[in-house]
């Protein structure tokens, strides 16, 4: 299906998300008036509006569809009764979208890459190998190596824009379909970054430092760069039978920790290592790379048109000692710390003993040996600090995050999501001794 161009048309899709939520909950009303049980009612309305909200998102592709993905990490937060009719939807979306015509991806490679294009580009797979929010990806061969050609989708840079202005301001409308995420700052983040992932100069900078600081690593494999246009990024193929997706399916709980160590110990040393953040951590982007004997092995890493370009070449030292400070439990201290990097304001007052209410269960990850990530933790903390009646829902609302520690926190949490979703067993304190600046000290 290709990605319709049509502003009038995509707007109107994307304003119907709302209208149809409403419709339903309007018809499941009249339901429950006819005596219908409550259960089956909400049910069936969470079912309809899944479809239609994730069928949506991935056919228009564009700034929906990376909404889409970027929700789909949070997944594991939503209690099970609500996340059951979601699940599905959310994890096709993570590894898939309808493809674009191949006649249409010739002439975009004629265009970026020359007439001659095919002197180098051979044996081009027709079906894409997989699909992102802006391009598709399809196999090919150039100067004989096995090469992954991703091709940005005609009119994708206005489509992004125009999807995100649009669901900026049907965001809160969408609440109701996320109960307990606020997807308007989420859009608000993703419209301030669509410049740099429209930029595939750009993302190809940030590989090619990737691929080098990590070239012969045992644990980690970054594809090079072989070639660049404006809407055409060429880069060595991962052979990979599939992504962490699967492992989150159907894996077995020593690929779920193994994975699962090598993903977080890439999110915490690659800053150190490359000066950036990789900051797109959905499922998709992670691919097993198995050994001989189909045991788990190295973690292949994709997608670098999101990053973060870190001011001190590393994570903020100031991270890892507010995390220090919390698992030494002087909340007094981690307020004054908390209130000088600007997470609390000076006119605003926090209880220290709220505060520890807030955070000791978030924190509980960092300070034992080692710790299992499960969906039960996961919606444990949603619905606490979610709760209006509750001492975390007070602080959290106190709390300020300042911009340059915008992009890290969501990195962070959607990866908490991704850990939770495999349950996955981590020598987590280990891992932020070893790479977290400020934590061990």
């Amino acid at each position: 299906m290709s990605t319709p161009r049509n502003a009038v048309a995509r707007t109107a899709r994307l304003a119907a998300l709302p209208l149809g939520y409403a419709g339903r909950t309007a018809l499941g009303l009249g339901k429950r008036m006819g005596g219908a049980p409550a259960e089956v009612v909400f049910g069936e309305l969470q079912q309809r509006t899944a479809e239609q909200l994730f069928r949506t998102l991935g056919e228009l592709k564009g700034g929906a569809m990376k909404v889409g993905q970027a929700l789909s990490i949070f997944e594991a937060a939503l209690p099970e009764d609500l996340a059951a009719p979601y699940r599905d939807q959310l994890t096709r979306l993570q590894d898939s979208a309808p493809p674009m015509p191949t006649i249409t991806v010739r002439e975009i490679l004629a265009r970026e890459l020359g007439a001659d294009y095919r002197s180098h580009l051979t044996d081009l797979d027709p079906v894409p190998a997989a699909a992102a929010s802006i391009g598709q990806v399809h196999r090919a061969r150039w100067d004989g190596r096995d090469v992954a050609v991703k091709v940005q989708y005609p009119g994708a840079a206005d489509a992004l824009r125009s999807d995100l202005r649009q669901l900026s301001r049907v965001a809160r409308s969408l609440g109701p379909a996320f109960p307990g995420i606020d997807v308007k700052p989420l859009v608000e983040e993703l419209q301030a970054r669509v410049e740099e992932e429209l930029d595939y100069h750009l993302e190809a900078e940030a590989q090619r430092v990737f691929a080098a600081e990590y070239a012969g690593d045992p644990s980690i494999l970054v594809p090079d760069v072989v070639a660049v246009a404006s809407q055409v990024l060429v880069t060595e193929w991962v052979d990979s039978p599939a992504s962490l997706a699967q492992v989150i399916r159907d894996g077995t709980q020593e690929e779920r920790d193994h994975y699962g160590e090598l993903y977080v110990r890439f999110m915490f040393g690659g800053p150190a290592r490359t000066g950036m953040l990789h900051a797109d951590p959905h499922p998709g982007n992670f691919r097993l790379l198995p050994q001989a004997d189909g045991s788990p092995g190295r973690l292949g890493v994709l997608d670098y048109g999101a990053v973060a370009r870190l001011p001190e070449r590393s994570l903020p030292r100031a991270y890892g000692s507010l995390i220090r400070i919390a698992c030494l439990d002087d909340y007094d201290q981690l307020v004054e710390a908390l209130r000088d990097e600007g997470f609390i304001k000076e006119n605003v007052r926090v209880d220290a003993d709220r505060l520890r209410s807030y955070l000791a269960p978030f924190i509980e990850p960092a300070r034992s040996e080692t710790f299992t990530f499960s969906r039960a933790w996961m919606q444990e903390q949603f619905k606490r600090i979610n709760d209006p009646r509750g001492d975390a829902y007070p602080v959290m609302m106190r709390l300020n995050l300042p911009p340059a520690y915008l992009l890290i926190h969501r990195t962070w949490v959607g990866g908490v999501g991704v850990l939770s979703q495999l349950g996955a067993t981590l020598p987590f304190r280990q891992i932020l001794e070893e790479s977290l600046p400020g934590f061990a000290e």
